[in-house]
């Protein structure tokens, strides 16, 4: 018999022999290109070797590239296959099997949605227009989002098979031993299940999920999903702050505030049963039994708990006012952080999510946002009384600002411990550049599950000063460890170094080819959907600190990790769900531009002219992009060349013309989408939607980037890539950003803005420390040389800093201060 499964990337076929019974066995499987007519079959059938001898005709006919989703290419290619094997082989349509692929459901995305009607449609026109022949499918694809929940899995499968055999499914591939009576399965399980199958609710993968947390982790449905509302108006309060239940929050904490036996003041409810809850919620976090996401929706219910009664407080108050003049109250926090994004420097996602896991575990906490100059920062500290400062920042100007904010607190004679945390900051940095300019403590701070541990070390009268005294300790050794490694390293001179570049033969090379078109296009209001296959998800996953352990660390492996798995899958949902919401009412807009120009390299700098200039060395550029190149010795048998991005770009003396692509890309509207819900005290769906904004942002420089090789510049028409041969750098051309490895300067940017005219045709600006904003926006140059690639620059010694101060017209310490990560030598010795 012959097992066609037809909707896949090339139709994969099973060749079984015919045993002259009805069993089906000796089963092949042929993957990617391969084919089932290739001679590597070895097989003494006669219809095999008829299948082999009509190969030209099969490959022409059958095998197809896009995977079948829809009935009508389903039905189509079944069709094609069902004709030739039965017209031209001669094939027994009793033995031809098809499996028209069932997919996954409950995903989120809304394509996936459409399937089970998809495959329901299939199964009946196949049986009405392929006479004899069967459908058979395997049932685990369709469950698989639910992977670990086995109870649910089964029910699906059960109400599937139900209504897939009354379509004229033959056989499935299924656990028959685990597989439910339709009748006996749970009513509500059952129509949760089928509302999912037949696509009859929109939430209802969320209800399915929800179903599965409040029950038996398992199987077994518990007698009352709603049976924790029969305890106590405490445990209540308690249990909906840990599983992150806001129905109930209102009514419960007026329950507590009508006692008024119990809770004479609605400050105590606060005090008792909320961060009583709220407790629980930290030490779980603490111990790794819940997770950054879960801890956010914790605070989502306790935000609603004290909205409700803020008002109640707000009349106490007064009424204490009125009648004795004064009050004070005694605070229930466990101390206060002041927190915010330095100035010039637009990124927070970081520092949000610190500031809710401090949050949840009885600080108070004072964001102050974004762009926060230093003095409005230690204003507000002194004026808040703080107990510790938090300073975030993302990009590499925002080192340099944090050291201006410990002179100025050390000037001020302040004492209050400063805390560095942002995708930028290191502990060496902090050790070696911030701490020696603060005698109080100064920490840097990993991640936000470090932080809780950090601040109430600082803030425990018993540990502070032994915590104090380990760290100076501990960061003296960081800095004696930061300034041997300066001695140890070896450097080739700046004339060396050019000497080992990258030396291409521009001569026999295949020439550059000319893009589409010269000068800028913009992209206005570029379409979202089209940017979702082209998401890279790991990142993702790492802002809400889920880490799947090897062999399930990346997307989509850590929805299969036994320990954050689940917890992944449900924020990946939860960001289907939302993803789709913003892009439908159009809260997020996407804009772009791309830009070509004629371009030589000059030594380590790159010339850029305008189109109709006849280049010669005497040309005057419209703009020099200006390139660093890598000094540190590499090993003594590497050939390795010492990489500098001009490089890539023909010299200007090659007599080959050259071209070089800026691109600007920036998803609008989060912001502002951000600070709606954070309004409506939704810390979840306020960094959910920052975090989805960055991700889209991606997705478009990765979709533009395609498009630019495929079509706009055209250098690599005949790309055919996955997304993930994208996300692992598989093609032709890089498109590197200022401020990152290959060219460490944030101040190239200002040449990009004003070549292409960024601002004023985007709308993307620059801060004073070079920032883009919006926050999600991505920025880079364009090479299409195929020796072109990724590299990091890495450390560079005072005679390149000299060297390329003079080139681009700026004084050394004005270029010290914007590449400091990067200085082979101590500025201060």
């Amino acid at each position: 018999k012959l097992t066609l499964w037809c909707p896949a990337e090339w139709t994969f076929c099973n060749f079984m022999k015919n045993s002259g019974t009805d069993e089906l066995q000796t089963c092949i499987t042929y993957e990617s290109s391969l084919c089932p007519m290739c001679p590597e079959i070895r097989c003494g059938s006669h219809m095999c070797r008829n299948i082999k001898s009509d190969k030209h005709t099969y490959k022409n006919n059958l095998v197809d590239s896009p995977q079948a989703t829809d009935t009508d290419r389903k039905v189509e290619i079944c069709t094609r296959a069902y004709k030739l094997l039965v017209s031209k082989v001669g094939f027994d349509p009793n033995d031809i099997i098809f499996d028209p692929n069932i997919l996954t459901i409950g995903t989120g995305m809304d394509e996936h949605q459409r399937l089970r009607r998809s495959i329901h449609q299939s199964h009946k026109l196949i049986k009405e227009t392929l006479p004899r022949a069967r459908v058979s499918g395997g049932l685990s694809n369709l469950s698989f989002a639910f992977r670990g929940m086995e109870a649910i899995r089964e029910a699906m499968h059960g109400a599937f098979l139900y209504h897939a055999i009354k379509d004229g499914m033959d056989m499935g591939i299924v656990n028959a031993g685990n597989l439910p009576v339709y009748d006996d399965i749970d009513k509500e399980l059952l129509l949760l299940c089928e509302n999912l199958i037949w696509n009859r609710d929109a939430e209802a993968t969320e209800k399915l999920l929800s179903y599965a947390q409040n029950n038996v982790k398992g199987a077994k449905k518990a007698a009352q999903t709603d049976e924790w509302r029969e305890t106590s108006v405490e445990e209540r309060l308690e249990y909906a702050l840990i599983k992150g239940i806001e129905k109930f929050v209102v009514e419960d904490v007026e329950e507590c505030r009508c006692q008024v036996d119990r809770y004479t003041r609605p400050l105590h409810i606060i005090e008792g049963p909320l961060m009583n809850g709220m407790k629980v919620v930290g030490d779980l976090f603490g111990a790794g039994k819940m997770f950054l996401p879960q801890v956010i929706k914790s605070a989502r219910v306790m935000k609603k708990a004290v909205g409700y009664l803020i008002p109640f407080m707000e009349k106490e108050r007064e009424e204490m006012m009125a009648s004795s003049g004064a009050t004070e109250d005694v605070d229930p926090y466990q101390g206060t952080i002041v927190l915010a994004t330095v100035k010039g420097d637009v990124h927070d996602i970081g520092k949000n999510i610190v500031g809710v896991v401090l949050g949840c575990n009885n600080f108070r906490v004072i964001d102050l946002g974004v762009m926060v100059p230093c003095d409005q920062i230690l204003r507000e500290a002194i004026a808040q009384k703080a107990d510790i400062i938090g300073l975030s920042g993302l990009i590499t100007p925002s080192l340099d600002e944090m050291i201006y904010v410990a002179k100025e607190m050390e000037r001020l004679g302040m004492n209050t411990p400063l805390l560095i945390g942002g995708a930028t900051t290191s502990k060496t940095h902090t050790a070696v550049k911030i701490a020696p300019r603060y005698t109080s403590p100064v920490v840097h701070v990993l991640d936000a599950s470090r932080s809780v541990v950090v601040c109430s070390q600082l803030l425990d009268d018993v540990m502070k000063d032994e915590y104090f005294e380990d760290l100076k300790e501990e960061y003296e050794e960081v800095r004696q460890d930061h300034y041997d490694s300066l001695k140890d390293r070896r450097y080739l001179t700046l004339s060396q170094a050019r000497e080992k570049a990258l030396h291409i033969d521009w001569i026999s090379e295949p020439k550059p080819v000319r893009p589409q078109f010269m000068g800028t296009r913009v992209f206005e209001c570029y379409d979202l959907n089209s940017l979702l296959d082209f998401i890279d998800w790991k990142p993702f996953f790492d802002v809400w600190q889920l880490r799947g352990k090897y062999p399930n660390r990346g997307y989509p492996k850590i929805f299969k990790d036994k320990t954050v798995g689940l917890q992944a899958r449900q924020v990946f949902d939860d960001a289907q769900r939302l993803l789709n919401r913003m892009i439908d009412s159009s809260s997020l807009k996407g804009r772009g531009l791309v830009g070509f120009w004629r371009a030589q390299s000059d030594g380590d700098d790159i010339n850029v002219y305008k189109d109709d200039v006849r280049v010669n060395r005497d040309s005057k550029p419209v703009a020099v992009f200006h390139g660093l190149r890598q000094q540190a010795e590499k090993d003594s048998a590497s050939s390795e060349p010492y990489l500098c991005v001009s490089d890539f770009v023909a010299p200007v003396n090659s007599g080959v013309a050259d071209y070089v692509g800026v691109f600007a890309v920036g998803v609008f509207g989060a912001e502002e989408l951000s600070q709606r819900f954070q309004d409506q005290g939704d810390d979840y769906n306020s960094i959910m939607v920052k975090a989805l904004a960055d991700r889209l942002a991606e997705a478009f420089a990765e979709e533009l980037h395609a498009r630019v090789r495929k079509e706009l510049w055209g250098y690599s028409a005949d790309e055919a890539l996955q997304t993930l041969d994208l996300h692992r750098v598989r093609y032709q051309g890089i498109r590197p950003a200022a401020g990152y490895p290959s060219q460490p300067d944030h101040t190239e940017k200002t040449t990009m803005w004003s070549l292409a005219g960024i601002q004023e045709k985007t709308g993307i600006a620059l801060t004073e420390s070079l920032a883009m904003t919006p926050a999600a926006s991505v920025s880079g140059l364009y090479f299409s040389n195929p020796q072109a690639s990724y590299f990091a620059v890495g450390k560079i010694t005072k005679e390149q800093v000299e060297d390329y101060a003079k080139r681009k017209g700026q004084s050394e310490s004005e270029v010290e201060r914007w590449l400091a990560p990067i200085l082979a030598y101590d500025t201060e010795e």
